[in-house]
């Protein structure tokens, strides 16, 4: 009988490894630096129509941005270095979050090296168009740096 339920035992352990590791592995596959740039501009958009505070002082932003990133933009947030300038992830100062959260366009990452650079554009009439930078970071898909497409003026 021992043998038996030790036999039962490593069957199940050896079924569940075998059937969670695709399952693991094409989880992992769909998470692509297009579908991390969504999600964090869904997150952020929703999250600063809600008049809560500036969602870069949230600590949810570590889930989408890298923390050398969000460490220097608070620091320049809090010396005041914001404001007469545009956001930075969004390089406007306004925007109409119900269009631009029912139009977020990326574009396919192009790769360089270890970074992905995925354009994203917002809006469907005044439409904004700015450039990720995103390397992984412990398996996640993390922005590092946002771009501007505008000429320099």
């Amino acid at each position: 009988m021992r043998k038996y339920l030790t036999f039962l035992i490593a069957a199940l352990v050896l079924i569940f490894g075998v059937v969670s590791q695709p399952v693991a592995m094409a989880q992992e596959q769909q998470v692509t630096p297009e579908a991390s740039v969504r999600a964090f501009y869904t997150w952020f958009i929703k999250r600063d129509s809600e008049d809560r505070g500036y969602p870069l002082m949230d600590k949810e932003i570590y889930r989408y941005v890298s923390k050398a990133t969000v460490d220097l933009l608070r620091t320049e947030y809090k010396q005041n270095k914001f404001a007469e300038g545009a956001e930075y992830f969004t390089n406007v100062q306004d925007y109409d979050e119900q269009d631009w959260i029912a139009h977020i366009a990326t574009r396919p990452a192009i790769m360089l090296d270890d970074v992905a650079v995925v354009a994203v554009t917002f809006g469907s009439t005044d439409k904004k168009t700015i450039i990720a930078f995103l390397r992984k970071q412990d398996g996640v898909w993390k922005i590092t740096k946002i771009d501007d497409t505008r000429d320099y003026k």
